[in-house]
């Protein structure tokens, strides 16, 4: 920021702003990374920046911005220490999905169907949302949020078509989407593992996977464990290959359990 002076003159004309606001302006610039607004009420310089994914969810920034051209924009956050206000033009674009996002609340419940199965997740057309002006659906599911249990294939759970009932995470304001969880509606099949296991305790599972880390094997169903290489045998461990395959059975001992970040830790060389 500037002088004392300009400082104090910023931070008097953003204190009332508030998130939610709807202001307005002039484009000052535009670059690879944002847009500058000259917000109504303040000329001396930009206050307003808008980034290239709030911009618009239809049109690429090139397109949908222009020099001199008045913009109406949502305020998405306020930094008084560095006089900036972020921006969103693309809320003022779609303001019907904008309003429907912003009303959702973490844990909300919701229900629709399965809209497209893309390599980056799952799409989904809520049943009491709007349409999106680019995606297939409103809502979106990320891999991991589909299942508790390590997936071969997103067919395992859901194709396209079937109904779905998700919980709200956030809302992805660049994308304009439901950021949901399929998950989070079914038990967590460790936490109901971790209530009848300690640390110690011998278990018995399947091999799933060989890494050049270490290997994890199936304890229980939804449940994974890790054995670090160094706790595949007594002496070295130059390739866990050496040591185990994919689908064979183990004997293995529980070395920790971590339940709020879900980890496993088990030792083959402690069971033998």
């Amino acid at each position: 920021m500037g002088d004392a002076s300009d400082d104090q003159a910023v931070r008097g004309f953003l204190a009332p702003i508030q998130v939610g606001d709807v202001c307005r302006g002039v484009v000052a610039a535009i670059t690879g990374s944002e847009v500058t607004v000259i917000l109504d009420g303040f000329a001396a310089r930009p206050l307003g920046v808008v980034g290239p994914l709030d911009v618009s969810w239809q049109r690429p920034m090139a397109d949908a911005a222009v020099v001199g051209q008045r913009v109406t924009a949502e305020v998405l956050s306020v930094d008084l220490e560095e006089g900036r206000v972020r921006l969103s033009t693309a809320a003022t674009e779609n303001p019907e999905l904008w309003a429907f996002l912003q009303r959702l609340r973490l844990g909300q419940r919701l229900t629709g169907t399965v809209a497209s199965i893309e390599s980056f997740g799952v799409f989904v057309a809520l049943d009491e949302g709007p349409d999106h002006p680019i995606y297939p659906g409103v809502g979106f599911i990320t891999y991991p949020e589909l299942s508790w249990r390590r997936l071969e294939a997103v067919s395992e759970v859901v194709e396209v078509g079937q109904r779905v009932c998700c919980e709200f995470l956030q809302f992805d304001t660049w994308n304009g989407e439901a950021r949901l969880s399929l998950r989070a509606t079914r038990p967590d099949p460790f936490l109901r593992f971790a209530e009848g296991t300690a640390v110690g305790r011998r278990l018995t599972g399947q091999v799933t996977k060989v890494l050049p880390f270490g290997v994890f094997v199936r304890v229980a169903d939804g449940v994974e464990g890790l054995v670090h290489r160094s706790e595949l045998s007594a002496g070295p461990v130059e390739a866990p290959e050496d040591v185990v395959r994919v689908g064979e059975e183990i004997t293995v001992v529980v070395t920790d359990l971590d339940r709020e970040r879900r980890r496993l830790s088990l030792s083959l060389r402690a069971a033998t």
